[in-house]
């Protein structure tokens, strides 16, 4: 019940709903995200928790990086079912769209550099 719950909680919410439509398109860290939602890094770092705990993301170093992906083994049916209905919605949502375009030109490298 537990897992369950904390599936629910991190799909209640429209920035983790954001970031995984972003992470569909294809791996990204931290900074990147947080260039595409404007947000701060601790909020970032905090929804990116909660997906993570929730079961749908994971992560792995690369470099001076954390890169998040969508989970490549979800946890249970439910999570399947879930990140299945995930990839299938919000096709033609305006702010998915805007989101994927930035992502498009996003690059982490050049996002180190800017700072």
């Amino acid at each position: 019940m537990k897992k369950t719950s904390k599936l629910f909680k991190a799909l209640s919410d429209e920035t983790r709903i954001r970031i995984l439509k972003m992470l569909e398109a294809r791996p990204l860290c931290v900074c990147e995200i947080q260039y595409v939602l404007k947000g701060s890094q601790p909020n970032v770092s905090h929804h990116l928790k909660t997906l993570s705990e929730a079961g749908l993301v994971d992560f792995q170093r690369d470099g001076l990086w954390i890169v998040y992906r969508i989970a490549k083994n979800p946890e249970t049916p439910m999570h399947s079912a879930a990140l299945s209905l995930m990839r299938r919605s919000l096709k033609l949502d305006e702010r998915v769209k805007k989101d994927r375009a930035v992502i498009k030109s996003v690059n982490r490298v050049d996002i180190s550099l800017r700072k």
